[in-house]
């Protein structure tokens, strides 16, 4: 697998998470109906400050493991593997809608911002989920750990700025598709975890081969 081919499949896998309706989402549109684009794409930045952290996070925790502790990088690699086909398995299974959208519960640009941020950092999952995802991606390999971090994080950062923008700036249309149509939001869900499950076993695939 090329470094290329490695970044297209952590896309894939992004997306796919992403684009899943989820807290994040729902935090965006529901700023953006009640504050404007504005309050909006503020509660966007604030979401992909939170994300910048996991990413670094993620990346400094690779690092380290793979220069101190390397015969444990391969362990992980398949642990986190299991744990996003587990991710998967539960999208699948799972109906995912959206019944309502209730008020954003902050009145200014800058606390839809900062509120953003911390909701994003409190949470426990997400820097579980970095933990299982980047060992998957980041491979000494393919050079420098930090410098891949930094275009992993790049691209994670990216595509929250497409969809939640989207979602910010469509605010109406979103939260119509969102709640109007709920088989919409099922499909989108499960076919997010059979990506999650795909991406996840060919991953694992990879490191198995590399390791043999």
């Amino acid at each position: 697998m090329t470094y290329t081919e490695n970044l297209w499949l952590y896309f894939t896998l992004l997306f796919g998470i992403i684009i899943v309706p989820g807290m994040d989402m729902l935090f965006v549109l529901a700023n953006s109906l009640t504050g404007g684009r504005r309050r909006g794409m503020a509660a966007t930045a604030g979401i992909m400050a939170g994300g910048a952290v996991h990413s670094i996070y993620g990346a400094v925790g690779v690092g380290i493991l793979a220069s101190l502790l390397p015969s444990l990088f391969n362990p992980l690699l398949f642990l986190g593997a299991a744990y996003m086909i587990w991710i998967g398995f539960t999208l699948i299974r799972s109906s995912i809608t959206v019944d309502t959208v209730g008020e954003g519960s902050v009145r200014s640009g800058w606390r839809a911002f900062r509120q953003g941020a911390i909701t994003c950092l409190i949470n426990p999952k997400a820097y579980l989920f970095m933990l299982a995802v980047y060992p998957q991606f980041l491979k000494p390999v393919y050079g420098p750990i930090w410098l891949q971090g930094l275009i992993m994080g790049t691209m994670t950062l990216a595509t929250q700025f497409a969809i939640y923008g989207a979602v910010a700036l469509t605010a109406s249309r979103s939260r119509t598709l969102l709640i109007s149509n709920p088989g919409a939001t099922i499909v989108v869900g499960r076919a997010a975890g059979a990506l999650l499950i795909a991406v996840s076993l060919l991953t694992a695939w990879h490191g198995w081969k590399m390791a043999a």
